[in-house]
């Protein structure tokens, strides 16, 4: 910048000169002379090969810097990957507790059908409703459900209907918690006819 006034000055100077010298006429190599002393020296813009040229050493910035910007975005990038991997365990976790819970049930289920046993089943589903609810009424409330849920549904149905109300509803809480064993499979197709 401190070439302009310079340039300015000496402008001003040599074309004060030429029109005291010459007056409306100047000499018009002296003229070219001057616009070409001025276009040299005259400030540049600076482009970026001015500044490669000029500053080599702080081109090389970015040249220097990338196993290191490298680095850190590997480092990033292995955070959001060990992250990832957390969540992942976390999930896993889960699902383990689930299943675990789920085994737990499905095991509880397995024994309390297999306390009834299907001889004992055999013996209530050939007794009367009436006797087969005498004898439910003093079993513990887990086996007699069991037994019932082993019967069929019309022998089950009558057996809970010879009981105390109160008896025969927690039977059948019972029955509608563990499941039924029928449940599970499909119902067998009844013949109809067109």
């Amino acid at each position: 910048m401190s070439a302009l006034p310079r340039i300015l000055g000496l402008w001003l100077a040599l074309s004060g000169a030429a029109l005291a010298a010459g007056g409306e006429h100047a000499d018009p190599a002296k003229e070219a002379a001057m616009r070409a002393l001025a276009a040299r020296d005259a400030p540049k813009e600076v482009s970026a090969q001015d500044f490669v040229a000029k500053e080599p050493a702080k081109t090389g910035y970015c040249a220097n810097i990338a196993d290191a910007a490298a680095d850190a975005r590997f480092a990033w990038q292995k955070e959001q990957l060990a992250a990832m991997e957390r969540q992942v365990e976390e999930r896993i976790r889960l699902l383990e507790e689930k299943r675990a819970e789920y085994e737990a049930w499905l095991k509880r289920r397995n024994e309390f059908l297999a306390k009834a046993d299907e001889s004992v089943v055999a013996v209530y589903a050939k007794m009367r409703p009436d006797a087969a609810a005498l004898q439910l009424a003093n079993m513990p409330d887990e086996a007699a459900a069991a037994l019932l849920t082993k019967l069929n549904a019309r022998t089950a149905s009558a057996i809970l209907s010879e009981m105390e109300a109160a008896r025969a509803a927690n039977l059948a809480r019972a029955m509608s918690e563990s499941g039924r064993k029928d449940a599970a499979a499909p119902a067998p197709k009844k013949n109809q006819r067109s």
